[in-house]
This record gives structure tokens, sequence and C-alpha cells, in this order.
């Protein structure tokens, strides 16, 4: 994941097509079509795999294998608000009200929002990975427990926090290393659809040179 391999002319297509949907001489950061599309992806998958399990996707052992979704952050700024839209969606069934839904769903906004940033500070791709997974464990841990209490909830928090490191921990890494790094090798391979838009754009540019 470290490097692109050379352009190549026939790369040069469907390059452009990516390219169109965002100026070269724009450096002021907007949606693309394809961010949207992307974003809405994330938050619909995250919502169904969340709802698809029922209650046992809520509570202080939670069976959400959907926080695996959280690597994508590190390489799409759109997954931020796509990851956050989605738990929303999701905690409308948890069981804790607006105080979940909301305040929840914060937590995953956060871990996102630092997962992005710590994929543009860091070059290490096992390093940014782990971030990634400890940001969304620890700050989930943290606040979870906390909207039980405040939705009614009678585990105690730090019995809460215990059980929540421990799920948290096995869904962003164990489901979020799998996919960080196909991810990664499908960006490296220069699939058009997985490509970060600004990385389109670099690869767009590099093959305007070549042409």
């Amino acid at each position: 994941m470290s490097r692109l391999r050379p352009v190549n002319r026939k790369y040069l297509k469907s390059c452009q097509a990516v390219r169109t949907q965002k100026s070269m001489h724009n450096k002021k950061f907007q949606f693309t079509t394809l961010m949207i599309c992307r974003a809405g992806l994330i938050a619909a998958l995250y919502t169904a795999v969340t709802w698809a399990l029922g209650a046992f996707a809520y509570g202080p052992f939670q069976i959400r294998p959907a926080e695996g979704l959280i690597v994508l952050s590190v390489f799409y700024a759109e997954a931020v608000p796509g990851l956050y839209v989605g738990c929303m969606l999701a905690n409308v069934f948890s069981g804790y009200g607006a105080y979940d839904i909301f305040l929840g769903s914060l937590a995953t906004l956060a871990a996102a929002a630092l997962s992005f940033g710590a994929g543009r500070i860091f070059k290490n791709d096992v390093f940014k990975f782990v971030l990634c997974a400890t940001f969304n464990t620890l700050i989930n841990a943290f606040v979870i427990p906390a909207v039980s209490v405040l939705g009614g909830g009678t585990d105690p928090y730090w019995v809460f926090f215990g059980s929540m490191v421990l799920t948290q921990a096995v869904w962003s890494f164990a489901i979020g290393a799998p996919l960080y790094f196909a991810v990664g090798r499908l960006i490296e391979r220069r699939v058009r659809v997985m490509l970060p838009v600004a990385v389109a754009d670099r690869v767009c540019h590099a093959a305007q040179k070549v042409k």
C-alpha cells in the first residue's frame, strides 16, 4: 500500500471520467457524486448489518460487526459522515432513545474523524490501522456506558465499560483488519471505484502528463 504502480495509457479513459467530478484547478474541498454515493452506501451497510442482528447488536455485549467499517474512514473523508448517519439510524432501535441516537452516534463520529486525521498524518499502514481501531474501541467504551446511564440502563458504568472494550476491540480489530488491508490493496491496484478522490485526481494528473 505504499506506492501506486506506474501509470499506463490504458487507464487514461477511465481516469478522465473520475477527473470530471472535481476540477483540478479548484482547491476547495467539496463532496463529489462518487463521495456522496460512497457515504450513502457505507451508512446503509452499517445500518442494515446492525438491524439484521436485532437485540444482539445493543447492550453491554454488543454483536456489532458493522463497527469494523470504521477502518474506511482512514481512506475516505466521506466515510466519516457515512458512519455517523449509519450509526444514528442503527441506534433508533437501541432502547436508549434519543441519547443513543444522537450522543452515542457522536462516539462513532469522533472515532471516524480522528481516524481520517491519522490517515493524513501518518505513513505506516499498520500504525494507522492500530490507531483507528484503538480510537473506535476506547471512545465507544467511554461514551456508550454513559449513554446507558442517561437512558435509564441498570448496568454499572465500569462493568459496561469493560464489556465495551472487549466487544469493540473484537469488531474493530478482527473485522477491521482484513477489510483495511483489502481496501488498501484495491486502492494500490487502482480499482477505480475504490480510489479516494484525492488519489484519483493525482492519478489523472499523472495520466495527462503521460498523454
